[in-house]
């Protein structure tokens, strides 16, 4: 499939890479890193990486805007989004052919060509075997590339500590370390936080509820942000932080949106995706999403989070 994919670059002039919406660092790092290895390798192309920017991760890339007769005969490519539902800008069915790269679970198999990988760690740890793949057959890595992906892996391995992290993770963080960029720079720029964010950890720790079973929860209502003076986006970086809990199985945090409340999963053990499916949503074994509408539907979310955990010693 990788053969498959590199032929079909070739053959187009015009490439534009999205992503998901509300993106995290492995879809900026897979994202871009692809762009800056495609535009190393055949500088007469024009690669496009498009999507609505989300400012605290500007740091990494800044995203192009482009009018819609770019797309006419041109090849999209959209990394890290399993369906086609969370795919940033939906001018991506818009062009001559459409691959898709990801390693979620692949319910909704969308795209010409479709290369998979459940295995990965991430879709930056999958763009970097791509080169591998393809460096003797004219593509090229560069300094650029080698810190997006290298943001991407830190990003969807946790600093290297998720369940996800495997031997192969370790290999290509092994090589992409040899390029020339700031590792310092990447994890202050991912980790540092801002006091108010500081303030609104000690909230979650302080608030978060115990429930039966394992599970825990953190509600997070449009009124308390604003106290914090924190954004949604701001607020989901936190979702980590119980994983630090000792008798904590799996935990949900509730962020509230101006039209949803997004629902952040994550677990030590028990699975949690299909949870996640059951409102509109999904994601990895251990670590998914989903949206609701109401404080009641959380309340639901609770009770199937503990009917999960209680399946799990």
């Amino acid at each position: 499939m990788k053969e498959k994919i590199l032929e079909a670059i070739k053959k187009y002039e015009t490439i534009i890479i999205h992503r998901h919406v509300r993106p995290d660092p492995d879809a900026y790092g897979s994202q871009g890193g692809l762009a800056e290895v495609l535009k190393t390798s055949f500088p007469e192309k024009n690669i496009y990486t498009v999507g609505k920017e989300e400012p605290t991760l500007n740091f990494l890339r800044r995203l192009d805007q482009i009018e819609d007769v770019v797309y006419e005969g041109a090849l999209v490519i959209v990394c890290d989004t399993a369906n086609q539902a969370r795919i940033d800008d939906n001018r991506y069915s818009t062009g001559d052919m459409l691959i898709k790269i990801d390693h979620h679970p692949n319910e909704d198999p969308y795209g010409d060509l479709l290369w998979v990988d459940t295995d990965a760690s991430s879709v930056s740890e999958m763009i970097y075997e791509f080169y591998l793949s393809g460096k003797d057959k004219g593509l090229k890595m560069s300094d650029e590339a080698a810190r997006l992906m290298y943001a991407g892996i830190v990003g969807d391995t946790g600093r290297f500590l998720f369940p996800s992290t495997t031997e192969r993770t370790f290999a290509c963080a092994g090589e992409l370390i040899h390029y020339n960029f700031s590792r310092t720079d990447i994890y202050n720029n991912l980790y540092e936080m801002d006091h108010n964010l500081v303030k609104l950890n000690g909230y979650v720790l302080q608030n978060f509820k115990l429930h039966e079973n394992g599970a825990a929860s953190v509600s997070l209502p449009k009124e308390l942000l604003k106290q914090f003076e924190a954004v949604p986006s701001q607020a989901s970086l936190l979702v980590s932080v119980l994983g630090e809990v000792k008798g904590i199985k799996a935990w949900v945090f509730f962020i509230e949106e101006e039209d949803q409340i997004r629902v952040r999963l994550r677990s030590k053990g028990p699975v949690i995706n299909g949870l996640a499916r059951k409102f509109n949503g999904g994601g990895h074994p251990l670590a998914s999403g989903a949206s609701i509408y109401s404080w009641e539907e959380a309340d639901s979310v609770i009770e199937e989070l503990e009917r999960v955990c209680q399946r799990v010693d």
